[in-house]
């Protein structure tokens, strides 16, 4: 009995039907590097993967203002040994999660070797209940 052939068959079709299940990844989760991070992913989500590598958040606060409007602050902090630069930008959102329409424009960061910084984001409109900070590289 010769199994050459059928070893080979099998063999193809297991590297076709792996070979199409490539799809492109989604928002990265942040990577939990150390026992004082406070991530939230539902509320922090870095959009490319070089972001996933360098950059993770220390802390996310909320503070509703006199006139009912949302104020965001944001703890990002820089895990290289090296200076990097983001666009960081936040979306604010209904009860509900749906959109209000208000959106930050997107700013540079530039953050020195392994530092830390407070980025303030204050919604437009008192419409604002839940947001997203989203980060990515520097374009």
């Amino acid at each position: 009995m010769n199994t050459k052939p059928a070893a080979l068959v099998l063999s193809v079709a297991a590297l076709v039907f792996a070979g199409g299940c490539v799809t492109k990844p989604g928002p990265f989760a942040p990577l939990d590097t150390t026992k004082f991070t406070l991530e939230n992913t539902e509320r922090f989500v870095l959009l490319d993967k070089p972001a996933q590598n360098s950059v993770t958040c220390t802390g996310l606060y909320e503070r509703p203002l006199a006139d009912g409007r949302l104020e965001v602050v944001a703890n990002v902090k820089n895990r290289e040994s090296r200076r990097i630069e983001v666009q960081i930008n936040c979306v604010f959102k209904d009860e509900q999660g749906g959109p209000t329409g208000d959106e930050t424009p997107w700013q540079t960061l530039i953050l020195s070797e392994n530092s830390t910084e407070a980025v303030r984001f204050t919604a437009m409109n008192p419409l604002g209940r839940k947001y997203t900070v989203r980060v990515r590289q520097a374009r």
